[in-house]
């Protein structure tokens, strides 16, 4: 792929870049902590990853970080795994997530939005004292630092009172979402053993009510841990039996007490998306995420009190704990509890018409499923108020870049943006100060040593490589549950290259300093030694109508040889007939290269994703490969289990 385009899709103006919080925090980086006060972010990155104790030292400083005892060092040991991040220190994350309480009481904390896309404030003030109350009674049920709180809820409210309770406790909050089944919600929860379940009785999506009382029986029979169970009765049902009621629990008027904790002490769980064995149960600290939600959503989102904050997720994927972030830096979050697409594909604009959004999140997906559906955002809606539209999920492909300048505003920020649940962060993604190129990350993040190397661990540059970060990141795991001497937590990330982070992402960081993403590194195609990630061939293919969704597999054969099939999930009405493979083919060979034209077109009943709507390329691929269903995939992590019958046959059938 060219990463030579010289011309950029967007550029910050002088005022832009004047006002920027992270043009402020360079400037007085470099009074207090000798950061280069010229050279803009290029040089501000630089020194950031140099001075990695400096930076963050440096954040904390910035953000008024509240330590209620001092920390030894920054940094205590910068092993990876085992990095030590400011040693003796003790905080608490639920305390600065609602610090704003004290000088803006009355204005609103989180906007709530159902399907009906009415929102409804819920104050600074008010979240404080529900979480006062909660807090309160969790320690009346015994709960204890270090112990689990888990919830299986929507995007309400409540899910985020409870988010903070918890962590106010210092106990470890770990969540699903309700239209997760049973068992998805319990190989996750069975792992780490929950006190407390908070539960709702259903929701609603896509204009139905889904009630969900049945799995939480199933629930409380299988989690012999509990204690208590939580009803929070979205639907109206009355309390099961022996579960106590949401409203008593946040009626006081009762101060939030904090619980001062180590640094690293665990915050929440976060899960993987589990395509082979169980999830992984991925621990992150309430430091470290405290530190690395305030540089992410502080200076590269550039986030502040007046500004509204709304990405489109669930609680089972974590953009949701990021969007509940967006507290730490005095933003109002806007929390949006439905169908991305009801009552029609603009749903997702509507709301952030609403409420106000100054940043708007969605999935790349989205964006191209209203490219797809000829939806015209500014025309249809006043979004003046979003200065910046961010992507995550997969790649955002150029057709989407060119879309949102050209439907929603051609001044408009566009942040594509990649990380992982693993860090429940970005890697590169949102520079309020940079160009953005189309088809392009703007930057690496600071503080992340982010390179791109080739098998032998040598940095690339203009080519494509391995994402690894060579240094530690605060909100790194500080380990996997159930995992006592470290071995699976290593062998997801530090087997490759001993002491650095693999992601397994193919990525180019460019001559400019932007990065691109090319898809997942354990299903590239790689023919004849030119490496492809699947998101190009995705991003070309889905442009012809006739293809609703597209997967491709790249499989070595015995005899040294390779099978490269694209699976074609069609539009309605649409044949697979000689035209239409003669156009696929032609689109690839001519906008990415003829070595990846596939060998084989075959049309497919649909798509497998994972829960979080990730295209399952590498379980489909073992399938191929021969492997059983059982051991290629975990059953309970695909969208649509069914859809795998027909690769398995494929498998069968094939010599």
């Amino acid at each position: 792929m060219s990463t030579a385009n010289p011309q950029p899709l967007w550029q910050p103006d002088p005022e832009r870049i004047a006002q920027a919080r992270i043009t402020r925090f360079q400037a007085w980086a470099a009074e207090h902590h000798a950061a280069p006060a010229d050279g803009g972010y290029p040089a501000l990155h630089r020194w950031s990853v140099e001075h990695l104790d400096t930076f963050w030292k440096a954040v904390t400083e910035w953000f008024d970080v509240r330590f209620s005892t001092p920390f030894t060092h920054v940094l205590g040991d910068r092993s990876m795994p085992g990095a030590q991040w400011f040693p003796g220190a003790t905080l608490n994350y639920a305390e600065h997530a609602l610090r704003a309480a004290a000088d803006r009481a009355d204005e609103p904390a989180l906007l709530y939005v159902d399907e009906t896309h009415e929102p409804r404030p819920v104050t600074w003030s008010e979240l404080r004292r529900q979480v006062g109350s909660l807090a309160a009674e969790l320690r009346a049920l015994g709960v204890r630092p270090g112990d689990r709180v888990s919830g299986y809820l929507p995007n309400i409210p409540e899910a985020v009172v409870a988010l903070l309770a918890t962590a106010a406790v210092g106990a470890v909050w770990t969540s699903c979402a309700p239209d997760f089944g049973a068992r998805s919600v319990l190989d996750r929860f069975q792992q780490v053993e929950p006190v407390v379940l908070f539960t709702v009785d259903g929701y609603r999506y896509g204009g139905k009510q889904h009630d969900r009382r049945e799995v939480v029986a199933e629930l409380r029979r299988e989690l012999p841990s509990l204690r208590a169970v939580v009803h929070i009765p979205l639907l109206g049902t009355e309390a099961p039996e022996g579960a106590l009621e949401w409203p008593a629990l946040t009626a006081a008027d009762t101060e939030p007490v904090f619980e001062q904790v180590p640094f690293d002490h665990p915050l929440w769980v976060l899960y993987s998306s589990g395509t082979t064995g169980l999830p992984k149960a991925i621990v992150q600290s309430q430091g470290g995420i405290l530190v690395e939600h305030l540089k992410q959503l502080g200076l590269h989102c550039d986030l502040g009190p007046e500004d509204r904050f709304f990405w489109y997720t669930s609680t089972g994927w974590m953009m949701w704990n990021f969007l509940v972030s967006g507290l730490l830096t005095g933003t109002t979050i806007v929390l949006y509890d439905g169908s991305p697409g009801y009552p029609d594909t603009g749903a997702q604009w509507r709301v952030a018409e609403r409420t106000g959004t100054t940043l708007y999140g969605t999935s790349a997906a989205y964006v191209m499923a209203c490219r797809k559906a000829g939806v015209h955002p500014a025309r249809d809606f006043d979004l003046s108020r979003v200065q910046c539209v961010a992507t995550t999920g997969s790649p955002l492909p150029p057709d989407g870049f060119r879309w949102l300048h050209d439907e929603v505003r051609d001044d408009l920020w566009i942040a594509s943006v990649s990380g992982g649940t693993d860090v429940c962060s970005c890697f590169a993604g949102a520079v309020p100060t940079l160009p953005v190129y189309t088809g392009e990350l703007q930057a690496p993040g600071l503080g992340t040593d982010l390179q791109a190397w080739d098998p032998s661990g040598k940095p690339l540059i203009d080519e494509v490589g391995e994402l690894v970060v060579t240094n530690p990141m605060p909100s790194m795991p500080i380990r996997f549950w159930n995992d006592p001497d470290g071995r699976r937590y290593h062998d997801s990330y530090f087997d490759t290259y001993p002491g650095v982070w693999r992601h397994g992402d193919w990525i180019t960081i460019t001559s400019r300093g932007s990065v691109i993403i090319h898809g997942r590194s354990d299903s590239t195609l790689n023919r004849q030694g030119v490496r492809m990630g699947s998101a190009d061939i995705y991003e070309v293919v889905e442009r012809l109508p006739e293809i609703k969704e597209s997967l491709v597999i790249g499989i070595e054969q015995p005899d040294g040889g390779y099978w490269m099939p694209l699976f074609v999930h069609l539009a309605p009405g649409a044949v697979l007939d000689e035209a239409l493979l003669g156009r696929i083919k032609q689109a690839i060979r001519e906008q990415l290269s003829p070595r990846h034209v596939p060998d084989e077109i075959i049309e497919v009943p649909g798509v497998p994703h994972t829960l979080t709507g990730k295209r399952i390329e590498v379980p489909v691929k073992r399938l191929l490969q021969g492997t059983p269903l059982e051991k290629a995939v975990n059953p309970g992590s695909i969208d649509d289990l069914a859809l795998l019958d027909f690769y398995e046959e494929l498998a069968r059938k094939r010599p």
